[in-house]
């Protein structure tokens, strides 16, 4: 899944939505440190209150919220795994009864708490129902397209929530005039923020690829891992922040640790150059860099010595892989931080070339160059020629 499957399928989580029919919903309450279900109910979601739907609404988009390959990951399961995952939630998927449905789940359940223990009860809510999407937006002059023709999927999304403690909170009570401590006993759920969560099947082209899941981690870049292979039996995956680091160490390996800004600079605008593209022509493929690709982005952008074994060698040292693709959105930073005891430093990636290192006088110095006058606290810095 791209980021636009992911924006199209969280923006249906609305009330009232035809687009969006979600037929059954199904907490289960967990005790912390046993693992034991304590309670657990199931429901049509339109009889539940107009508010509790849109707390819950609000909780099923935070499960698609955030960027691929740091919080939201696409996975495939792995074959041959004994109670899959994959086949428990396929059988659920198709169940024709509410009984049939909510067993398959509570088989789940057991494998999410089989290994992890909790200090804090927890909430595992799943829903099913189908999401549509329509094939073509409706031509005005000949009224054709829009709901006239949809891709119509059926699946299964999954929240795991923790619960917290209620407050102890001061009262007034307006009858007899005087404040009150009050103790409130029932745990609150914490639907804004899940531990975790998952999407199944995955949507490929507006079509259902039960061979995949998408899976949400609680944290940016904090995965966890038990939970995809134990849990959905899914294959190791290596997040944004990984693979941007393995890159920066395979840099290091070809370039060497001194760099001038130029250079690196010209790395990250041919890499944006590829992303750029990719968006423009509306390509759902990633773009993706090898090694080949590597060394002609290191040649181009004036690193000197640049040769094909080098460059597969430093990728085979870092991942022990040469033939490892990297996710070009994963390898350009949004700012680049530049940290010293003086001032710390955030430019884009692309106006790095602008900044210079330098030697003044027998100081170091960091020279950036601007293109405009530099007001400081309303005050209009004197200019000096060196």
């Amino acid at each position: 899944m791209n980021k636009k499957d992911i924006a199209n399928i969280r923006k249906q989580f609305k009330l009232d939505n035809h687009l969006m029919n979600i037929r059954e919903i199904f907490n289960v309450y967990v005790q912390k440190e046993s693992g034991e279900v304590y309670h657990h109910v199931s429901q049509p979601f339109q009889m539940l209150e107009q508010e509790a739907q849109e707390l819950f609404l609000t909780n099923f988009k935070k499960v698609l919220t955030g960027h691929l390959d740091a919080k939201v990951f696409e996975l495939k399961f792995m074959r041959d795994v004994e109670d899959s995952s994959q086949t428990i939630l396929f059988e659920g998927l198709r169940a024709d009864t509410t009984d049939d449905w909510k067993e398959w789940m509570l088989e789940i359940v057991g494998k999410m708490f089989a290994h992890t223990v909790y200090e804090f009860d927890t909430v595992v809510t799943f829903i099913r129902g189908e999401y549509r999407k329509q094939t073509r937006k409706r031509n005005s002059e000949s009224e054709e397209g829009g709901d006239d023709e949809v891709y119509s999927n059926e699946f299964i999304l999954c929240s795991l929530n923790k619960t917290d403690q209620p407050k102890k909170a001061l009262t007034f009570d307006y009858i007899e005039k005087e404040f009150k401590s009050y103790n409130f006993f029932d745990p609150i759920i914490n639907l804004d923020s899940p531990l975790s969560g998952f999407l199944f099947p995955a949507f490929n082209d507006n079509a259902a690829d039960v061979n995949h899941i998408l899976y949400c981690a609680g944290k940016a870049n904090q995965p966890d891992f038990g939970f995809i292979e134990e849990v959905l039996n899914c294959e190791e995956i290596i997040t944004a922040q990984e693979d941007k680091d393995c890159f920066d160490f395979i840099l290091k390996e070809v370039i060497g640790d001194e760099v001038d800004s130029q250079v690196i600079s010209n790395v990250y605008e041919e890499i944006d150059k590829l992303v750029q593209e990719n968006k423009e022509n509306e390509e759902s493929e990633t773009p993706t860099l090898d090694s080949r690709d590597i060394e002609r982005i290191l040649t181009v952008s004036g690193v000197e010595n640049v040769e094909t074994a080098k460059v597969e060698h430093a990728i085979k040292k870092v991942v022990e892989d040469e033939k490892h693709e990297f996710k070009a959105s994963s390898l350009v930073p949004k700012t680049i931080k530049i940290n010293t005891k003086v001032a710390d430093v955030s430019i884009n990636p692309k106006d790095l070339k602008y900044v210079k290192y330098i030697m003044y006088q027998g100081k170091r110095c960091l020279l950036l160059e601007v293109d405009e006058d530099v007001v400081v606290e309303g005050f209009r810095l004197e200019s000096v020629e060196f």
